[in-house]
């Protein structure tokens, strides 16, 4: 009797998206949104064709558009930028903190904090935070990628993936990652396994097998403490 499944409050990774529509035969729909944005902004449009890993296009009244650190616009199809979000439901600002909101507002425009692309119809995909994406050897490698590559993997149920600071490339790539219970693989075996699936500047060159990920009462995986964790190691 199920007709439609939505999803929110967190990115879905795909594999979980493509495991629930094969089990129930449904498609799961994705919304995005903020506090700041009252909270809905995008939303898949039912009766478009699924496309996996988007949060969809704006909904009525809500403008959208991805800019630069100086907020020039970012045109490309498929090119990466901050998301930002103009419409009726957008805050006017924080209360009592004008630095706090000129940071984030400019001629009604609400920058996100989270990095995105857009396809040629429209439909936008979040790629990660700003705050998240990791700088190694000068490339920029985005978490979410990553996460969503070990995922596929048969013996991976969970992972986080989070920079630690390097010496000689600022940043390196660690994959934090629970195990399928019944599934045994080594750490050497899975980052020879992500080697082979991604570019050489992308794949963890570390595994930590855990068995929890630290989270926030609404499942969102609390990378800061990763980080911590790490560097107390």
């Amino acid at each position: 009797n199920m007709r439609c499944a939505i999803s929110g409050g967190a990115a879905l990774p795909v594999e979980i998206l493509t495991q629930f529509r094969e089990r129930f035969g449904v498609q799961i729909l994705e919304g995005y949104g903020l506090s700041e944005t009252s909270p809905l902004a995008l939303f898949s449009a039912p009766e478009s064709d699924p496309r996996p890993g988007s949060i969809g296009v704006p909904i009525w009244g809500v403008e959208a558009r991805l800019v630069d650190d100086s907020w020039h616009t970012i045109a490309g199809p498929d090119e990466v930028g901050e998301l930002a979000i103009r419409g009726h439901n957008v805050m006017k600002g924080y209360f009592n903190r004008p630095e706090a909101t000129a940071e984030v507002m400019c001629d009604g425009w609400f920058r996100t904090g989270d990095l995105a692309r857009v396809d040629t119809d429209g439909n936008y995909y979040i790629v990660d935070r700003v705050k998240d994406m990791i700088v190694r050897g000068g490339f920029n490698v985005y978490p979410r990628e990553i996460e969503e590559v070990l995922l596929t993997h048969p013996a991976v149920s969970l992972v986080a993936v989070v920079g630690v600071p390097d010496t000689s490339l600022g940043e390196e790539v660690v994959a934090f990652v629970i195990r399928e219970p019944s599934e045994e693989i080594s750490e050497s075996d899975l980052v020879e396994w992500t080697r082979e699936q991604m570019a050489a500047y992308k794949y963890p060159r570390r595994i930590e097998f855990v068995p929890s990920l630290p989270m926030t009462a609404t499942g969102k995986i609390l990378k800061r403490e990763l980080n911590q964790a790490f560097s107390m190691v």
